[in-house]
């Protein structure tokens, strides 16, 4: 990618960081899901080497990005337990971890941009036709509203835009139910509702 593309590329993201609105937290699991029929996640990828921090941005190694990410996409996945294999393949574009800044006057807001592919292993191919991109920011809580930076280490700052980056995966996913077939039933359920309403039957006469 040329210079003069990675700057206007991270010039878009800046602005949309910029005007973000807070996001909802991730963070809780629970226990109503989103509907992805017969899904099971296999594979989960994700590559940060072109990741660009945002100016001011506190520090974030390629190697952490990929870490976290993967271990939230396991934890929040792991809940579906179906039969069909799909793997999730994400590119983080770029973030902003905030700094220290002056509560309510100068705190940058912590956000992370990333683009999401899937694949369906049975069909051998990638289901979405373009990358779908994700800007996710900060959920409002008492530790961030005075600017996270004040308030959490740079590891939390992390931890909490990947639980808000998968949750809006999930959404994504939810989007687009023609991906998912049903979740078949137990084999053999009709068979037996059948023989027992015979047998019913047979007592009552």
């Amino acid at each position: 990618m040329s210079a003069k593309n990675s700057f206007q590329r991270v010039t878009v993201f800046l602005v949309a960081a910029l005007i973000l609105t807070a996001c909802a937290s991730g963070r809780e699991l629970r226990e109503e899901r989103a509907e992805l029929g017969d899904f099971f996640l296999s594979h989960a990828i994700v590559v940060a080497d072109d990741a660009t921090a945002l100016p001011g941005s506190r520090p974030a190694e390629a190697e952490e990005w990929e870490e976290i990410l993967v271990a939230e996409m396991r934890r929040r996945f792991g809940r579906y337990d179906g039969d069909r294999l799909y793997h999730l393949g994400v590119n983080v574009q770029g973030y902003m971890i905030a700094p220290p800044g002056i509560p309510l006057v100068l705190s940058p807001r912590s956000a992370l941009g990333v683009t999401v592919d899937l694949w369906d292993d049975a069909l051998g191919r990638k289901l979405n036709n373009r990358p779908h991109r994700i800007i996710v920011g900060e959920a409002i809580s008492g530790e961030t509203i005075v600017g996270s930076g004040n308030t959490q280490s740079r590891e939390r700052q992390m931890q909490n835009l990947a639980e808000n980056v998968v949750l809006s995966i999930e959404n994504w996913l939810a989007s687009n139910p023609d991906w998912f077939p049903p979740k078949p039933g137990p084999e053999g359920l009709d068979d037996d509702s059948d023989d027992e309403a015979g047998s019913a039957e047979e007592n009552l006469g």
